[in-house]
């Protein structure tokens, strides 16, 4: 399992790669590679976007969610990558991959992590438009997907 959080960018296909390296029980290897949209939700342009977290905290709880998925799917390993800071229209922010040797797990398990980071990662983004600045507010579609993943009460 690999965790990152970081300013820099990332080299996308060798961080895949690394998920299947030395590990020839994987049979599939799942991705998702988010990027900063030009467009915000009130049509405006997006000039910039700018993240922030607290260090520590945001790599606790990226730990949490990726030993969550760990422990309900099959999984050989995980990634996530985040980035923060100042980030241009097109720049890579999110990087999710799983590894199992089952395509069902491995897909399953990446649209989970990627469900929860949307929620649950303690990241809080400013969209600039090159007149003003606002803070990205929690959508209620990202709450429903996170919510199909909800462990029945027991």
């Amino acid at each position: 399992m690999t965790i990152k959080v970081q300013a820099e960018d990332f080299d996308v296909g060798a961080e895949l790669a690394a998920l299947s390296d030395g590990r020839a029980q994987v049979g599939g290897v799942a991705s998702f590679l988010g990027l900063v949209r030009d467009i915000a939700p009130d049509a405006a342009s997006t000039s910039s976007m700018t993240l922030e977290h607290y260090p520590g905290m945001t790599e606790k709880q990226l730990t949490a969610i990726a030993e969550e998925a760990m422990r309900r799917w099959p999984l050989e390993t995980c990634l996530i990558i985040h980035r923060h800071g100042r980030l241009l229209p097109g720049d890579r922010i999110v990087l999710v991959g799983t590894a199992s040797a089952h395509r069902e797990a491995a897909l399953e398990s990446c649209a989970f992590l990627i469900d929860w980071l949307k929620t649950k990662a303690p990241f809080w983004k400013i969209e600039d438009d090159g007149r003003q600045q606002r803070w990205v507010e929690a959508k209620e579609s990202d709450d429903a997907a996170a919510a199909k993943w909800a462990l029945p009460k027991s």
